[in-house]
C-alpha cells in the first residue's frame, strides 16, 4: 500500500513541544511572559507526545492492518531500529548519574534499575521510573503501547454515516483516562493537600511515570486517526477544530493552578490535543504556519531532543565548558541552542545511520 503523506505541521508542532519540555525542566516559567502557564505545565507536552504517537502509528499502519498487510514482527523491528539507538545513547550519557543513583537507592533497587533500564522496563517500578535519565520513563510506556498496537490497528474503521458510536467510544476512553487521577484526588494516598508539579509521593510517582495511567492517551490518539480518515484535508472543520484546540488548551493551562493537577497531568487535555492534531493534519493556514521549514527541520529531531536533553544539560554544566569559554553570561539561552544543535547531530549522525545499519543486519539475519 502507498505510504501516507507526510504531515509537516505536526512535525513542526513537535518542535515546540520538545523545546517546551526543555524549558519546563531548565528554566523559570516567569521568563516567558504570557506563555508562562504553558512552560510551567510542560508535563502536558509529554502527554501530547503520547497521544500523538498513537495517532501517528495508526495514521501510518492502520490501513495496512485492516487489510491484513501489517506484519507484527516487522513492525516491532521497525520501532526498535528507530528508537533504540538514541535511547542507548541516552543511557551512555548517563554515566555521571550512576554514582548519584547508587546513593539514592537501596543496593537491590539500584541493580534492578541497572538491569531494567536497558530493557525499557524501568518505568513499571515507580521508584526507579526516572532511573539514569528522567524523561526515559516514557520509553517503558511507548514500548508497551507498541506491543499492543498491532491489535489496536485492526479496529474497524468507523462508519462515516454513523459516527456517534465512535465518538461515544472516544468519550469513554477520555473518561477512563481521568479515572487514575480522579481516584488519586479522592483517596489522596500520599497525604498531599494540593499536589502540583513539585509534589512527590510514591503513588503520585506511579500516576505520573508508569505506563498504565497513560494508556488511554495512546488509545485516544489511535481513535483520532480513525476519525481523521473521514474528514477531508481541505475541510474548514479542521481549521475550526485546530483553533479551538489551541485556544482551549491555552485557557486550561492558564488556569492550571486552580485545576486538579492529577487529572490535568494527562487525561483532561485529550480531546483538545485531538482537535489540534485534526486541525494540523489538514490543508489550512494553521497547518501552513506550523509546517514552516525550520520548524519541521528541528521537529524531526524532537525525539532526540526530548530523550537526550536532560543528560546533555548535566554534561554541559558539569563540565563547566561555558565558563572556560567565557560564555556563561549567555546561559541558559546558549545551552538551549546547544541542546538543539546536539539533538540535530544525534539525529543525522547516530539515529539515522544506526537505523539503516540495524535494518541491514536484520535483513541479513532474516
Amino acid at each position: 500500500m502507498r505510504k501516507p503523506a507526510r504531515l509537516n505541521a505536526l512535525t513542526g508542532l513537535r518542535c515546540f513541544a520538545a523545546i517546551n519540555i526543555v524549558f519546563f525542566h531548565f528554566s523559570n516559567p516567569k521568563w516567558f511572559g504570557f506563555l508562562a502557564p504553558v512552560v510551567n505545565a510542560g508535563y502536558a507536552s509529554v502527554s501530547f507526545f503520547i497521544l500523538l504517537s498513537g495517532y501517528v502509528m495508526a495514521y501510518n499502519y492502520a490501513a495496512k492492518a485492516r487489510a491484513g498487510e501489517l506484519d507484527a514482527v516487522r513492525f516491532y523491528e521497525a520501532r526498535f531500529t528507530r528508537l533504540y539507538p538514541i535511547y542507548l545513547l541516552s543511557l551512555i550519557l548517563a554515566w555521571q548519574v550512576v554514582p548519584l543513583e547508587y546513593g539514592a537507592h537501596t543496593r537491590a533497587m539500584f541493580w534492578t534499575g541497572m538491569v531494567l533500564s536497558p530493557l525499557l522496563l524501568q518505568g513499571w517500578i515507580p521508584s526507579i521510573a526516572t532511573f539514569l535519565n528522567t524523561p526515559a520513563w516514557t520509553m517503558s510506556a511507548e514500548s508497551f503501547y507498541y506491543l499492543l498496537f498491532p491489535w489496536m490497528a485492526k479496529w474497524k474503521r468507523p462508519d462515516p454515516e454513523k459516527l456517534r458510536p465512535h465518538l461515544s467510544k472516544m468519550f469513554l476512553i477520555w473518561m477512563l483516562g481521568m479515572v487514575p487521577g480522579t481516584l488519586y484526588i479522592i483517596f489522596n494516598p500520599d497525604g498531599i493537600s494540593h499536589p502540583d508539579r513539585w509534589s512527590w509521593g510514591p503513588w503520585l510517582q506511579a500516576l505520573k511515570y508508569t505506563p498504565l495511567p497513560h494508556l488511554c492517551s495512546f488509545i485516544f490518539g489511535v481513535m483520532i486517526a480513525s476519525l481523521d480518515e473521514l474528514i477531508d484535508r481541505s475541510s474548514h472543520l479542521r481549521l475550526i477544530l485546530g483553533v479551538f484546540g489551541f485556544g482551549a488548551t491555552f485557557t486550561l493551562l492558564t488556569f492550571a493552578a486552580h485545576l486538579p493537577y492529577p487529572i490535568l497531568h494527562d487525561g483532561l487535555l485529550m480531546p483538545f490535543f485531538g482537535c489540534i492534531i485534526l486541525g494540523l493534519a489538514g490543508n489550512n493556514w494553521l497547518a501552513t504556519g506550523f509546517g514552516w521549514g525550520p520548524l519541521v527541520f528541528i521537529g524531526e529531531s524532537s525525539y532526540c531532543l526530548y530523550l537526550l536533553h536532560f543528560n546533555l544539560w548535566n554534561m554541559i554544566h558539569n563540565s563547566h565548558i561555558l565558563d572556560r569559554l567565557h560564555l556563561a553570561r549567555f546561559d541558559p539561552w546558549i545551552s538551549y541552542v546547544l541542546l538543539i544543535a546536539m539533538a540535530l547531530c544525534a539525529l543525522h549522525f547516530v539515529e539515522k545511520p544506526c537505523q539503516r545499519q540495524l535494518r541491514k543486519w536484520i535483513g541479513v539475519w532474516r
